[in-house]
């Protein structure tokens, strides 16, 4: 099969019992390793499109034979550089690790998903069957690792509050070396809306333009010299990344439990409040662990309040107010938050809070005070405050609040 390892058959462990399958060798390891040690030889002229062609390809092979992968990043795509019978050398890169593949809305025999975190398409964290458009959205991140020549969200930790992020519209921050019509096509693939990415034909013909017809040819001209120019400056390339995160998990694992957590947030009810022409204004949301002193009136002002507070020009504000404490006063839960949010840089995406106060010393005047306080005096495209509510004698149930603007 074009640029697919083959599938020669299956063994057993006589040991452990396990079935195995046995596969084409490829020689040269995966796709990940190659960009670590060859980014800086990588261009974008012909080289970065002629590799994408052949990975879509391959891909392209799997989806005409009505099967997704499922399991789709960097680690699954690689070398096989060998020489053939009548001596030429022949290098391609094949897509590999097919033992979760399954037909077309399938579903896992267990009810779980297996996978690598960044490289999951967000309708799969809703509980969407595994598509071919959930390949395309794992296909986009490794147009992005072409790109950095480091994994997606290799910085931060991978559980549910990343899963969060994503299904909120996280995406890896785009390069300035990225042609547009890259970017354009990119983003397209890792679209929240399934059916907005291209399908993988529209893609391989997409970038057999590109290194084949010289579509493009000025854009990506254009990019290989800001590449360098980013290069020698030290602003992109693996080894002047950000340093992986010791949780950053990029083998594939059950993540039901993850998703699960996740779930547990956004089960809370939603409170929608109407429209607003500022189109810079997406979404903000409040959450509240509720409590003795805290009647569901009261909450629902508390959170207005917050909510009426916050700068239109935020992305995603969000709230989460988590509570437990018996020693932080108001006030001084006022001063910290004004504090960190007056001094904290204003390049920031995403800032979190998190307090522990004493539901016993905190009047609901007080919590909308805290609310008005931090989203008033920052800056930033998103703003978080976690602050946890621990009640006294009582179980607390979470009530989450969102109002939503196109």
């Amino acid at each position: 099969m074009g640029h697919v390892i083959e599938t020669y058959g299956f063994t057993k462990d006589p040991k452990l019992g396990d079935y195995i399958i046995v596969m084409e060798y490829a020689s040269k390891g995966d796709l990940h390793k190659h960009l670590q040690k060859n980014f800086t030889n990588i261009a974008w002229i012909k080289q970065k499109p002629l590799i994408l062609w052949q990975i879509s390809e391959g891909l392209e092979t799997i989806h005409k034979k009505r099967f997704v992968h499922r399991d789709f990043h960097s680690g699954n795509v690689l070398f096989d550089d060998i020489f053939r019978r009548n001596r030429s050398k022949n290098c391609q890169w094949k897509i590999g690790d097919l033992g979760l593949s399954q037909a077309i809305n399938s579903k896992s025999p267990n009810n779980e998903i297996y996978g690598v975190v960044p490289y999951i398409a967000p309708e799969i964290f809703k509980g969407s069957k595994f598509t071919k458009e959930a390949d395309i959205y794992s296909f986009g991140m490794i147009m992005w690792e072409f790109t950095t020549g480091c994994k997606p969200f290799n910085n931060v930790k991978h559980d549910h509050i990343l899963i969060y992020k994503i299904l909120d519209g996280k995406r890896p921050k785009i390069t300035e070396d990225t042609p547009e019509c890259y970017a354009n096509l990119m983003k397209n693939c890792w679209d929240p809306d399934p059916k907005k990415r291209p399908s993988i034909k529209e893609i391989r013909l997409t970038f057999g333009g590109w290194a084949f017809r010289n579509k493009n040819k000025v854009e990506f001209n254009q990019a290989e010299v800001k590449r360098k120019e980013l290069i020698k400056s030290k602003k992109i390339g693996p080894e002047f990344a950000e340093k992986r995160h010791p949780e950053a998990i990029y083998t594939s694992r059950p993540l039901s439990a993850l998703i699960s957590k996740c779930s547990s947030i956004n089960s809370s009810s939603t409170i929608s409040s109407g429209n607003r022409q500022d189109s810079n204004y997406i979404s903000v949301n409040t959450e509240f662990t509720d409590t003795i002193s805290l009647s569901s009136q009261n909450l629902s002002s508390t959170s207005q309040n917050c909510l009426n507070s916050l700068d239109s020009k935020y992305i995603s504000a969000e709230l989460e107010l988590d509570i437990d404490t018996r020693s932080l006063s108001s006030q001084n839960l006022n001063s910290t938050i004004q504090n960190y949010s007056t001094t904290s840089s204003s390049n920031y995406i995403s800032a979190e809070l998190e307090f522990d106060i004493d539901t016993k010393s905190l009047s609901t005047q007080n919590l909308s005070s805290i609310g008005q306080n931090f989203s008033t005096s920052s800056k930033r495209r998103r703003n978080e405050v976690f602050l946890n509510i621990e009640t006294h004698g009582n179980s607390g149930k979470r009530i989450k609040t969102s109002s939503n603007y196109p």
